[in-house]
C-alpha cells in the first residue's frame, strides 16, 4: 500500500516506518477510538485476574453498546490473535467485571448490549495460516493492518472479518408459522444475529422495494461497507456506522452519521435528532417513503461515507 506526496505535478514516494514500541500504537488507538472505530474507551491493561494471568490491551464499549476488546502488535505475530480469541471467551464469562468497569468509567447509567462482541486486532501484517485459522474458527473477529508513514500518516486497512452465521432447523409436521418463529428465535440465541429479512416484515411493497433500494445503493458505495442486522434497524458500517435503517410499516428512516452543520439546503424529510433519542446511530434524520425522496437524500449518505473515511 504505498504512499505518495503530491509536489506540484511530481509524486514523491513516502518511506513506512514503525512505532518504536508497541505502546506507542496502543495509546494513538486509545486516544482516537471516537475517531476511528467510534467507540468509547474504557479501560487500559485491564486484567484478567490472577488465575487467567493476562491483561487486555484495550477495551472499549460501541456505538451500539456492544463490548470491544483491542490487541495489538507492532510486529507479525500469529499470539496476536490467539491472545484475542482467549480474552474474547474470557469476557463471555465475566460480563459483570466488564459491566462494573464500564460503568465506573462511562456512567451508571450504560446498559451494555451483549448480543455481539466486537474483536479488534491490529498488526502490520498477517500470515495466510492465520487467516486460513480464524475462517475455519469461525470467531467474531476482525483483523485491521495498518502502515505507518515517515510523514507521520498512519493508514489502516480491514482485511478480514467472518461472516455471521444462520442456524438451520429441521421440523417435520408442525405448524409453519411457530417453526418460523422458533427459528429465529434460535438464531438469535445461537448467534445473537438478526436477519435483514425480518425488516421486511409486514411491510407495504412500496416499501419493502425501497428498502431494498436503500440496501443496493448503500452497499454499492464501497465493497467494504458490511450489513449489521439489528433488532430494530439496519446499521451500514465500516469502520463504524454510516447509515442506520429503520423501517416502518410505511416509511423508512435513516439516521446518518452527519452533524447539522454538515446538512445543506435539508430536504423536507430532514430533521436533526442530536439530542432526540432514537434507534440506531446518526444525528441526522431523513424519513422517506418513495424513491424520488430518496434521491433527494443520496449525496448525504455518500457525504457520510467520506468523512467517516470510505
Amino acid at each position: 500500500m504505498p504512499l505518495f506526496e503530491i509536489s506540484g505535478n511530481n509524486l514523491i514516494p513516502v518511506e513506512h516506518t514503525n512505532f518504536s514500541i508497541e505502546k506507542e500504537l496502543q495509546l494513538l488507538i486509545e486516544k482516537n477510538l471516537a475517531t476511528i472505530f467510534n467507540c468509547r474507551f474504557v479501560a487500559s491493561e485491564f486484567s484478567t485476574g490472577a488465575l487467567h494471568a493476562g491483561r487486555i490491551d484495550s477495551l472499549a464499549l460501541s456505538e451500539d453498546d456492544n463490548p470491544v476488546i483491542i490487541e495489538y502488535k507492532k510486529v507479525e505475530s500469529s499470539e496476536l490473535i490467539n491472545q484475542s480469541l482467549f480474552y474474547l471467551h474470557w469476557i463471555q464469562d465475566h460480563k459483570g467485571d466488564f459491566e462494573i468497569t464500564v460503568q465506573r468509567t462511562l456512567g451508571n447509567n450504560i446498559k451494555v448490549d451483549w448480543s455481539d462482541i466486537r474483536v479488534i486486532c491490529i498488526a502490520p501484517n498477517y500470515k495466510k495460516y492465520d487467516l486460513h485459522a480464524v475462517q475455519v474458527m469461525g470467531a467474531n473477529i476482525e483483523l485491521w493492518k495498518y502502515r505507518l508513514f515517515r510523514n507521520s500518516s498512519l493508514y489502516l486497512e480491514e482485511v478480514f472479518q467472518v461472516a455471521k452465521s444462520s442456524v438451520s432447523i429441521q421440523v417435520n409436521d408442525k405448524n409453519p408459522v411457530m417453526v418460523e418463529a422458533g427459528k429465529k428465535a434460535a438464531q438469535v440465541r445461537a448467534t445473537a444475529t438478526y436477519a435483514f429479512e425480518e425488516h421486511l416484515e409486514g411491510k407495504q411493497k412500496t416499501i419493502q422495494s425501497l428498502i431494498h433500494s436503500i440496501r443496493e445503493y448503500i452497499l454499492g458505495l464501497d465493497p467494504a461497507i458490511e450489513e449489521i442486522p439489528k433488532k430494530f434497524y439496519v446499521a451500514y458500517k465500516i469502520s463504524q456506522n454510516i447509515v442506520c435503517m429503520w423501517a416502518q410499516s410505511n416509511h423508512v428512516k435513516l439516521f446518518v452519521k452527519l452533524k447539522a452543520s454538515d446538512i445543506k439546503s435539508p430536504p423536507k424529510s430532514y430533521r436533526d435528532v442530536t439530542n432526540i433519542g432514537h434507534y440506531g446511530t446518526g444525528d441526522s434524520e431523513f424519513t422517506i417513503s418513495s424513491d424520488s425522496e430518496f434521491e433527494e437524500i443520496k449525496s448525504y449518505i455518500e457525504l457520510a461515507y467520506n468523512k467517516i473515511g470510505g
